[in-house]
């Protein structure tokens, strides 16, 4: 597989001169869409001038704007693509087998996620003011309560939601500007999820989206993106990576809290 797009803005980003910069969290805040649009029109969306969008996509190494608009073209199919249509495509050959593809997946998702970003989420995930929300869509809540188990132990006010939409918006009422959403949703990406990170968002609740290489539209509402490659050949896409990253989380946010977690889980024995 090709790195995607959103992979070679967050292996560059870093590099690039704030108007460049601008564009690129413009792009990943409306993907694919504003990337389909003239230059002059992403250039006024993104408040750049129209040659700072022409540079940014040749920092992305595409030779001139048709070729980068061709690619996020075959990355929105790929990202509208249903179980049926790839089992078709594995009917027409596909000599990578599902373990080699999943490994290979952990490591490009590691290879394009910045080591200060986790530093990061692990720092939000560490203020002891804060509360913590998890949720995940169809396949991947998962992933969320998994989390929520590991997090629980070792800090208090972590809340994993779950059970019908009306639930969550029920708890948008405990919800605040300190507070953080973990949230995971990979294609076909779930409108459910979306409506509730927008309603989070509102109530300046700090969102960490847990995604796939073609980024979930809550990416717009996002404080922090990780993109995991979840493509494999099988009709559904796999989530091993995204669970890898949550482990590489939780493992990183028990080290941060160290001293209080271990007296956290010492309280908890006796209490067993």
């Amino acid at each position: 597989m090709t790195t995607s797009i959103p992979e070679l803005i967050a292996d560059r980003i870093d590099a690039m001169p704030a108007g460049e910069r601008r564009a690129a969290q413009a792009l990943v805040a409306n993907y694919p869409m504003i990337g389909l649009k003239t230059v002059a029109d992403f250039s006024a969306q993104a408040g750049v001038s129209s040659p700072t969008i022409l540079r940014f996509v040749a920092r992305l190494g595409f030779q001139n704007y048709a070729d980068f608009q061709s690619a996020l073209k075959e990355e929105l199919a790929a990202q509208l693509q249903s179980p049926a249509l790839r089992t078709q495509t594995l009917r027409r050959g596909c000599d990578s087998p599902a373990v080699e593809s999943t490994l290979e997946n952990i490591r490009e998702t590691f290879r394009h996620i910045p080591e200060r970003q986790i530093r990061d989420i692990v720092a939000l995930l560490a203020d002891h003011r804060a509360k913590i929300f998890l949720l995940g869509g169809r396949f991947t809540d998962p992933i969320a309560c998994y989390m929520c188990a590991h997090m629980t132990i070792i800090r208090p006010n972590v809340f994993h939601l779950s059970g019908q939409e009306s639930n969550w918006r029920d708890r948008l009422i405990d919800m605040g500007k300190r507070d953080t959403l973990l949230i995971f949703d990979i294609r076909r990406y779930q409108e459910s999820l979306v409506r509730f990170a927008e309603k989070a968002h509102q109530r300046g609740t700090q969102i960490v989206l847990f995604t796939d290489q073609w980024l979930s539209p809550i990416a717009r509402f996002a404080r922090h993106v990780v993109a995991g490659r979840t493509a494999v050949p099988s009709a559904w896409d796999s989530s091993a990576a995204l669970f890898v990253v949550a482990e590489t989380v939780i493992g990183d946010l028990t080290a941060r809290l160290e001293q209080n977690s271990a007296k956290r889980i010492r309280e908890m024995e006796k209490l067993r």
